[in-house]
């Protein structure tokens, strides 16, 4: 039997207070979700609100559209099942082998608290089904728990889009979290490559990826994981 793959994505579109566009990642999104689909698996799509997930406008431009985001731009399936997602609240966890989280800057606002998203890692983690998550994305870990009660992240080897990437960006003032940040502060042992090298952490259950570059490196390290 096939296995059945949930990716969670943003709902969240505006940048703090700078009044510019964000969402999620392309790359992020079509490089994992080609890579689950050329497996056999089937895929659902959630996000907080449910609908049209955004899509950073700076993630459409030339430079930043690898062969799986043009791939996407002329899929009609995918990009209609991005445009009507399930509402996270409907997501049943037993219906599905693993959960994987593509980033962008959106889930730093609409995922990094989001009591939904918080006991679905949680129902998987306990239920030994793998979470993985890419770039920003990672931040759905930090108010995750173990059974036991202890910080997921705590003691995990963790990677995620590094605080020196987001000074690159010149974001770190205007975003809610860093990343990098968190997931030590909740006793994470993050870890990076250079700036926009490809990085991916897998420990235990969890699979984090660190930057646009490495989100089909991460799917591949959550198929292994489910193989």
């Amino acid at each position: 039997m096939s296995k059945r793959l949930l990716m969670v994505m943003t709902s969240h579109d505006i940048m703090g207070d700078t009044g510019k566009k964000t969402g999620m990642w392309l790359e992020e999104f079509a490089a994992p979700y080609y890579a689950f689909l050329d497996k056999g698996y089937s895929i659902t799509l959630a996000s907080p609100m449910g609908g049209q997930v955004p899509i950073d406008p700076n993630s459409l431009a030339d430079d930043a559209m690898t062969d799986d985001a043009i791939r996407y731009t002329k899929d009609e399936i995918a990009r209609s099942a991005v445009e009507s997602t399930i509402a996270l609240e409907d997501v049943r966890t037993d219906e599905f082998d693993a959960v994987f989280y593509p980033g962008g800057h959106g889930p730093l606002w609409d995922l990094s608290d989001n009591a939904h998203s918080i006991k679905l890692i949680e129902d998987m983690i306990a239920s030994k089904k793998p979470v993985g998550a890419v770039c920003h994305a990672p931040i759905v870990l930090k108010e995750v728990k173990t059974p036991e009660g202890k910080y997921l992240v705590e003691g995990k080897t963790v990677t995620g889009f590094s605080n020196s990437e987001e000074a690159a960006m010149e974001l770190t003032e205007v975003v809610p979290y860093l990343v990098e940040d968190e997931l030590s502060k909740k006793g994470g042992n993050f870890e990076s490559a250079e700036d926009f090298n490809v990085k991916v952490c897998t420990d235990g259950l969890l699979v984090t990826g660190q930057n646009p570059a490495s989100s089909r490196p991460a799917a591949e390290a959550l198929i292994e994981l489910l193989d």
